[in-house]
């Protein structure tokens, strides 16, 4: 029998520790993969919203974009994009959204919140400060007309009756430009409807970007990252924002 070699008694623990090590790298890659995160880059004050992605404001923001249907298959029509800025007391997104056919409200009202606006044309973002209890964020929606609608949703009540009383004070602007076929929607969202915490340089959000688009029977659900499913309040699919400089 061959006997234990005690001068190499170590190497089993050494390579124990170095496999956690490598299990632990390997699950923080995995929760930033690349293609789920959007970078938010800092402003140094509070600006009014402007819809030109070409602007001083907009051409240093790194966009994301997406082009795939709800079930992450290509769903036949050019990217939209988003990008983000944030400051102290601010968080701004800008969409440029290519369309084919728009679906707009009759009679549309930008001063008061638009119920069930998703029922039409609206770019929407779902974010939450909450890495423990995911199923608690915040759903901010605007339509190519300019109507809005903000809810705090929480899946665990299935009312949500007080979540569609929640008013955040976050502003909308929006254009469409008929020639391009595109239209632009920008939001500017108080960070402290977001979280509860004073923003700070690499700070994380769980975030998710989608569209509807269009009217039935060639309505589309457009999503970053698709949820796998017929409804968007899938917060396990949801990726990163950061907050960088």
């Amino acid at each position: 029998m061959r006997g234990r070699n005690d001068n190499h008694a170590p190497v089993y623990p050494l390579m124990i520790v170095l496999l956690l090590v490598l299990s632990v790298v390997g699950m923080a890659q995995s929760r930033h993969p690349d293609s789920a995160i959007i970078r938010s880059v800092r402003a140094g004050r509070d600006v009014p919203l402007t819809l030109n992605p070409g602007s001083a404001f907009w051409h240093d923001a790194p966009a994301i974009s997406f082009a795939s249907d709800n079930y992450g298959r290509p769903a036949g029509q050019p990217q939209t994009l988003v990008r983000s800025r944030w400051t102290r007391d601010s968080l701004y997104l800008l969409f440029v959204c290519h369309y084919q056919k728009l679906s707009l409200k009759p009679m549309p009202d930008t001063h008061a919140e638009t119920s069930e606006l998703w029922k039409w044309d609206v770019a929407e973002v779902f974010i939450g400060c909450d890495f423990e209890h995911i199923r608690s964020y915040k759903e901010f929606e605007v339509s190519p007309q300019g109507e809005w609608i903000d809810l705090a949703i929480d899946l665990d009540q299935p009312q949500h009756g007080e979540g569609r009383q929640w008013n955040s004070g976050f502003k909308t602007a929006a254009r469409i430009d008929r020639d391009h076929q595109v239209w632009y929607g920008a939001m500017r969202i108080p960070l402290a409807a977001v979280s509860p915490r004073a923003p700070r340089t690499g700070e994380e959000f769980r975030v998710n970007f989608f569209r509807c688009e269009g009217e039935e029977p060639a309505r589309k659900l457009l999503a970053w990252q698709a949820p796998m499913g017929p409804s968007f309040h899938v917060p396990e699919r949801f990726g990163t924002m950061q907050l960088v400089r």
